[in-house]
């Protein structure tokens, strides 16, 4: 049983002995077909609008000392996750953002770089990070070790965030459909309706991850600065 419900998340499904789940990281190219790039459909506008809404907002967050575009390194980030969680929902597809070694990758690439930018560019600001403004003396070796593991253990915060969401929702609807051999048929449509609302939460939890994965990156880059 417990073999079958986690062959769900089995990266090492293969055809010919050539691993190629790992390709539908790559579908959400799908997503932009040829007239976005050539005429203002409605696809467009609603594309455009949701990166004006998430780059002004990354701006924000961002503050004054960004440098020019680079709110749409977390748009990308945003539209990437987005799309392998919205995949993930399709039956028979692959869902790479519910393993580490999609999101770890993604978490650990940006937090080392946002780590050796700021520690070689702005290292007494890096330092002045460690200790909150107003804390005792006596408490500052304390607060140094606290800001140190919380900042070491942030890219693992991220990616088991996004790993947890993906994979419990994925498996609670495994679960509920497992059970459903025995039902009658009035259960079963009961079953089906509960489904239909799982679906549509997993729906919401796939836009609310890749958004506050995307927000805390960018919470993270205006700290070195």
């Amino acid at each position: 049983m417990m073999s079958n419900l986690f062959s769900i998340f089995d990266p090492t499904t293969n055809i010919f002995n050539l691993s190629l789940n790992w390709l539908s990281t790559l579908m959400g190219i799908l997503f932009i077909p040829l007239p976005y790039w050539f005429t203002p459909n409605r696809y467009f506008i609603l594309w455009n609008f949701i990166m004006i809404k998430l780059h002004k907002e990354f701006k924000t967050l961002m503050g004054m000392n960004q440098f020019n575009g680079s709110t749409f390194i977390f748009i990308s980030l945003f539209f990437f996750i987005l799309f392998n969680n919205f995949l993930g929902l399709f039956p028979y597809i692959f869902t790479s953002t519910s393993h580490l070694n999609i999101s770890l990758s993604m978490s650990l690439t940006l937090w080392l770089s946002f780590m050796l930018y700021g520690w070689i560019n702005n290292t007494q600001h890096m330092f002045i990070h460690l200790i909150p403004q107003g804390t005792p003396t006596i408490l500052m070796p304390f607060m140094v070790l606290i800001e140190t593991i919380s900042n070491i253990i942030r890219p693992g915060t991220l990616a088991v965030r996004l790993t947890a969401n993906m994979i419990a929702g994925h498996l609670l609807l495994t679960l509920l459909s497992s059970s459903s051999n025995n039902l009658s048929n009035y259960l079963l449509i009961i079953l089906i309706f509960i489904q239909i609302l799982l679906l549509t939460l997993e729906s919401a939890v796939a836009i609310i991850q890749s958004y506050v994965i995307s927000i805390l990156s960018t919470l993270y880059s205006s700290e070195i600065n």
